[in-house]
């Protein structure tokens, strides 16, 4: 599959958001809300210091005023801060205002059922996958473990694989760069040349296979909004069957699910 821009609109919008940011203070509050992650209950001024990298002064006055906006709640026992609930009610604003999850939740969860397979639908933030979307399969509660909003990391999924074979070299490279800060040389290794293998697949079949997690096989394939960007979308199963067992009885309809999501955008797009 040929690589995409980063964005797909003209020239002029585009610059209007590259380079340097515009607002470092934004930025910054920004980075604070994005050092909580699920199962982090609390953080306080000097955890979110450690996680950011920004100055404990600086941090200070982050929180005071992302407390004040209502979008931290202080702890004043624990003195730390969690999450408040317009940060919830944003997520839940994304979700219902996409045209994409509009378009392809129902063709989703409709494959997913026929197949008996999870299906989700992702999107990168930085060294991570975030699903938009999770059909999940298995009808006991305890094993539909991933939810919307769950990260996952790009390196080691074919849902991370799949959205790293749409960069171009320069920007696949940095990326990759970055994610091999976290690791050692002996044990990147494998993962880069898995990393490569899943590339090549997607380019010659059009989806690449991972299984990251025992005893679980999932494939992915990249997916192109008409509006612009790249997304991930994938099938996962437990099994115990080979990859290249999965890869026959599935791959085909992975595909198809990706081309009726697709068809569903440009119908949706062409009525606006």
């Amino acid at each position: 599959m040929n690589a995409r821009p980063a964005s797909d609109a003209p020239p002029a919008a585009r610059r209007r958001f590259d380079g340097v940011s515009q607002n470092r203070s934004l930025e910054r509050g920004l980075e604070i809300l994005r050092a909580f992650r699920p199962g982090t209950d609390l953080l306080g001024n000097g955890e979110l210091a450690e996680r950011t990298g920004l100055s404990a002064a600086t941090v200070s006055r982050l929180t005071q005023t992302l407390v004040t906006s209502g979008f931290l709640a202080h702890d004043r026992h624990a003195r730390a801060y969690r999450l408040a609930a317009p940060v919830l009610s944003l997520g839940h604003a994304m979700r219902a205002a996409s045209p994409v999850l509009k378009a392809a939740t129902p063709l989703m969860r409709e494959a997913s059922n026929k197949l008996r397979v999870n299906v989700g639908l992702a999107s990168a933030d930085r060294s991570e996958m975030v699903y938009l979307e999770s059909i999940r399969y298995n009808r006991k509660p305890s094993l539909r473990t991933i939810v919307a909003g769950q990260r996952v990391p790009i390196e080691l999924t074919s849902l991370g694989r799949a959205y790293l074979s749409t960069l171009d070299e320069a920007a696949r490279g940095a990326l990759l760069a970055e994610i091999m800060r976290g690791y050692r040389s002996a044990s990147w290794k494998p993962i880069g040349a898995d990393i490569e293998k899943a590339i090549a697949k997607i380019a010659s079949a059009g989806y690449c296979l991972a299984s990251w997690q025992p005893g679980v096989i999932a494939m992915s394939t990249p997916l192109a909004p008409p509006g612009g960007g790249t997304l991930a979308l994938n099938l996962s199963l437990i099994t115990d069957e080979t990859p290249a067992s999965i890869e026959r009885q599935h791959g085909p309809a992975l595909l198809a699910l990706k081309h009726r999501i697709v068809h569903e955008l440009e119908v949706q797009e062409g009525a606006r």
